[in-house]
């Protein structure tokens, strides 16, 4: 009988359920990440982490958005790896606000490409726990998109969580991710080629 035990035997497996991906679009929010991974110290590899959240299915193109400070000579090396690895960044600069902090807030431009591209890819991975994106997510799965959400859970909105066809908590997949060893660390694009030296 299907109706009694939905937790304990899913009707499609995992498997079945990443065989049908389709085109992946990958919209990744930069400072939740960010803060996910301070939690869980975790140093990230971009490279591995394109490789993970992609899964064997056709990438269309992977979105990195972040706030960017101009003077910050190795936050601009960074997003220029990022660029030249199969990252399509989109920055925003900081705004200064009356505590002191930083922070630049790119909600509506994730938002807007989910919905801009959303019948040129069948599934879309979001990394980021906002709440505020959940609008969005059901938006984008009524047009007939899958959503995939990846983030820390205990950084993570129900209400993400609720709408979203998929949820990965980040520190199921951090092994996956996790950038080698200092002595193994530099950045490698796909080809296995040096690009930048992390020093």
């Amino acid at each position: 009988m299907l109706g009694d035990n939905f937790g304990d035997d899913p009707v499609f497996p995992p498997e079945q359920v990443l065989e049908n991906r389709g085109r992946v679009a990958i919209f990744i929010d930069g400072s939740n990440l960010f803060y996910a991974a301070l939690q869980l110290g975790l140093e990230i590899d971009y490279t591995k982490l394109l490789y993970r959240l992609t899964a064997g299915s056709r990438l269309l193109r992977a979105f990195f958005y972040t706030g960017v400070d101009r003077t910050n000579e190795k936050q601009q090396g960074f997003l220029l790896w990022m660029r030249r690895n199969g990252y399509r960044v989109i920055a925003k600069d900081l705004v200064q606000l009356p505590d002191g902090s930083k922070k630049a807030n790119l909600d509506v431009e994730i938002a807007v490409d989910m919905m801009a591209l959303v019948h040129s890819y069948d599934t879309a991975v979001l990394v980021s726990g906002d709440g505020d994106l959940a609008y969005a997510v059901d938006a984008v799965s009524y047009r007939g998109a899958r959503v995939e959400v990846v983030s820390l859970r205990s950084m993570t909105s129900d209400s993400l969580i609720n709408v979203a066809d998929r949820y990965i908590d980040l520190d199921q997949i951090k092994e996956d991710i996790q950038k080698n060893p200092k002595h193994e660390s530099n950045y490698r694009g796909f080809s296995g080629i040096r690009i930048l030296n992390d020093e």
